[in-house]
């Protein structure tokens, strides 16, 4: 995991008048669709214009922006990204609300991933008024809570420990804070049944980072990038989630299980924007702008009516409305359905029958979604402008647009949605963050001290068994204390017998009260602590990684095979016989890109040296990539350039270092990667390459230092494969100390 830089400005003291937790009100926008999750807000009193030169301008911040800040706890925050050069990173900032004092500011690196630089900080954050938490899911995969003073509560590393995909495209899902957990989605490949590439919901609890479900309602996913962001609703007394999906539909999951409560397909690509759903007439809205299921021009917006019968849910088609609507998300406000399209043409349809009331141009890159306050709808464009209008019977009518520009002349983009709180409109931009609002009518947000909610001992019997946490890593012997909850659709179930538990696939202890320890003697392994309870059943995943040293030939395992413990490793990579031996081999893809990582141990793995025999065959022109990773670098043996590339963010090569190399195809060749501390932070990359025929040369090929040191991560083999690529004899020591 990567070490992050934090800088907390000495205005702490002003977050005093913030230590008791504020209950989500309608002053505040604590998610990036508001506290209704439709884009609505009920303040009064917005400013209907607005200046550069300081009209209604209530403060101004330098911030490189691309998401939707929220407004919660008397504070206004967002990410965006920071630095130059080799400093460039990922960051999250807070400020008081109605002053714009800056109260602290988080820094994190960007590693794992081809999204380019004007990309970061895509997904918003979100924030929980319950405990003042703020989580941030990084294009890389890094996934934070922070507390009210910006110090990290928990982390997870989703690329290292659940197989996140991070593409170039760089579309990342904002959380969804719902009760005691809060809720990531993205497409992984991790190991065992998780495998295959799935677009997958994470739950997690929201105090502790424990994994409490997974839910997999999906099939294939058509693009490994997606952004539609959850939301909660209650359908039939049933708490869900629903969201689009990597794979075209558009799922219902129950938000107490994670199992699938209904399915309806939109597209036959994967889905970017949010849906929006109308209790009053259990209708779920959700637009698109890529291939239609039954052809047709590409791009619709769908009323899906959601019903249930005999227990059974059921989505039906109620009206489409065809329009490229491929990423901003439907606002849902008295009958009227508001969308922006790809062409940035504001759309009113209405609610009930789809039939279209009016459109009005905003600009020509629709990208964000419209928010209704105070009568009046606030939109943004990507060439810099943000709009306020104010609707009537035949369209709207334009109260102010205001043009955004860098110092160099051109449009300050804005992708983000704006925000309302507090009597103030924020939104983040290219060029800063801006809160809008009449000056003489804001007033400091009264703090009040939220009731914990107190849940009643059920006495309705389990329908589902959940195992606690429903995934864990460990060490041969480390003990893990498991604990199980009866749930039903609406809510805790009670359990009619008590708990047995087993294992399977698994070697070591289980003891009565769900305490398991892995047998020392075993070493790596995988699979899965058993609870059952009369009928019912769950179970957690468990990895167990040998101590260090570790070691890998791979000839005990059968040809087509791979290590059970790889994460990501499927489908591309698979145990062959190479001259008589059996190696790993990395296959070119047999459709789009050939770049996979597979990783080998924990994200908190560090102070490590991984090496392995290597080895890249020619077919035709075509040479492979192959190489090594250590502590979220990745140590490149690149055919092509014939050189040895050092880096950590492969599209952007933040800090890297490029050393010539001719390497031949079809030799061996033995490569050792070490990473330490340097000097004030920094990482020391220390590279070996030699041919394996020959003895380990006494100096390194290169020594490479990082200023923005990741210090720890998984271990694991990499490949960019147009032509096969091999891996053999993979051993993983300490450093010295």
């Amino acid at each position: 995991m990567n070490i992050p830089r934090i800088k907390v400005w000495s205005a702490l003291g002003a977050l005093l008048f913030l230590a008791a937790a504020l209950p989500a009100t309608a002053a505040e926008w604590p998610s990036w669709r508001g506290p209704g999750q439709d884009g609505v807000s009920n303040e009064k009193g917005l400013v209907l214009s607005w200046s550069l030169a300081g009209q209604n301008l209530v403060w101004k911040d330098e911030l490189t922006g691309r998401s939707t800040p929220v407004i919660f706890e008397g504070r206004v925050c967002a990410n965006g990204r920071v630095g130059d050069g080799p400093l460039k990173q990922e960051m999250v900032a807070c400020w008081q609300a109605t002053t714009g004092k800056k109260l602290w500011e988080y820094r994190f690196n960007v590693y794992h991933t081809a999204v380019p630089w004007n990309r970061v900080g895509w997904a918003s954050v979100a924030g929980d008024p319950e405990t003042g938490y703020l989580f941030v899911q990084g294009v890389g995969g890094t996934f934070l809570c922070l507390d009210r003073a910006g110090k990290v509560v928990w982390q997870r590393n989703l690329a290292e420990d659940y197989g996140f995909f991070s593409g170039f495209g760089g579309r990342t899902q904002t959380p969804t804070v719902d009760g005691s957990r809060v809720i990531v989605t993205f497409v992984s490949s991790s190991w065992g049944d998780w495998g295959p590439p799935r677009h997958r919901l994470f739950a997690f609890d929201k105090k502790t980072g424990e994994l409490q479900w997974v839910a997999t309602p999906g099939q294939a996913p058509q693009d490994l990038n997606t952004q539609s962001t959850p939301v909660v609703a209650t359908i039939a007394g049933e708490r869900q989630i629903l969201f689009g999906n990597a794979d075209g539909f558009v799922y219902g999951v129950n938000a107490n299980t994670g199992e699938k409560a209904w399915g309806f397909q939109v597209s036959k690509l994967a889905l970017n924007t949010t849906v929006v759903y109308d209790p009053a007439t259990s209708t779920v809205f959700a637009a698109h702008s890529e291939e239609n299921p039954d052809g047709g021009p590409l791009g619709r917006v769908v009323a899906i009516g959601i019903s249930q019968a005999d227990g059974a849910f059921k989505a039906t088609e109620k009206w489409r409305y065809q329009v490229e609507v491929g990423f901003s998300s439907p606002l849902l406000h008295g009958g009227h359905l508001y969308v922006i399209d790809n062409s940035a043409n504001l759309i009113a349809l209405e609610a009930a029958t789809g039939r279209e009331l009016w459109i009005d141009r905003l600009g020509t890159v629709g990208k964000s979604s419209a928010v209704w306050a105070d009568g009046k709808l606030y939109a943004t464009e990507v060439n810099g402008r943000f709009h306020i209008l104010e609707e009537g019977p035949d369209g709207v009518t334009s109260l102010s647009d205001v043009q955004l520009s860098m110092p160099e002349g051109r449009a300050a983009e804005i992708y983000g949605s704006p925000a309302v709180g507090y009597g103030m409109v924020c939104f983040t931009a290219e060029n800063g963050i801006y809160c809008l609002g009449d000056k003489k009518r804001l007033k400091t947000p009264a703090i009040t001290a939220a009731t914990p909610a107190i849940v009643a001992p059920s006495t309705s019997p389990a329908t589902k068994l959940l195992v606690y946490p429903a995934e864990a890593t460990l060490s041969p012997g480390q003990p893990l204390r498991l604990r199980v909850d009866g749930e039903t659709p609406t809510g805790p179930g009670a359990l009619a017998s008590p708990v047995a538990w087993s294992l399977e696939g698994l070697v070591g202890t289980v003891d009565a009260t769900g305490q398991f320890v892995p047998d020392p003697a075993k070493g790596t392994q995988i699979g899965r602590v058993v609870a059952k309870a009369g009928s019912l059943s769950g179970a957690a995943r468990v990895r167990v990684f040998a101590d260090l040293p570790f070691s890998e030939d791979f000839e005990s395992l059968p040809l087509k095979g791979r290590p059970s413990y790889l994460l990501g490793a499927a489908p591309r990579f698979e145990v062959a016989e190479v001259e008589g031996a059996k190696v790993l081999m990395k296959t070119p893809a047999p459709e789009g890109i050939h770049r996979h990582k597979t990783f080998i141990g924990p994200s908190s793995w560090s102070g490590y040296t991984i090496e392995a025999d290597l080895m890249g065959v020619q077919t035709g022109r075509k040479i492979p990539d192959v190489g090594l990773i250590d502590s979220g670098y990745t140590v490149d043996l690149m055919g092509a350039h014939q050189q040895i590339q050092i880096r950590s963010w492969e599209s952007e090569l933040r800090a890297s270092k490029d050393i010539p190399f001719p390497w031949q195809p079809g030799v061996w060749y033995h490569m050792k990667v070490r990473v330490e501390p340097a000097a004030a932070g920094a990482a020391r990359i220390s590279v070996k390459v030699w041919p394996r025929a020959e003895a380990e040369p006494a100096d390194w090929t290169a020594v490479h230092e990082d200023p923005l040191g990741i210090l720890s991560g998984a271990p694991g083999l990499y490949g960019f494969t147009p032509s096969p690529a091999y891996f053999d004899n993979v051993r993983i020591t300490r450093n010295a100390p």
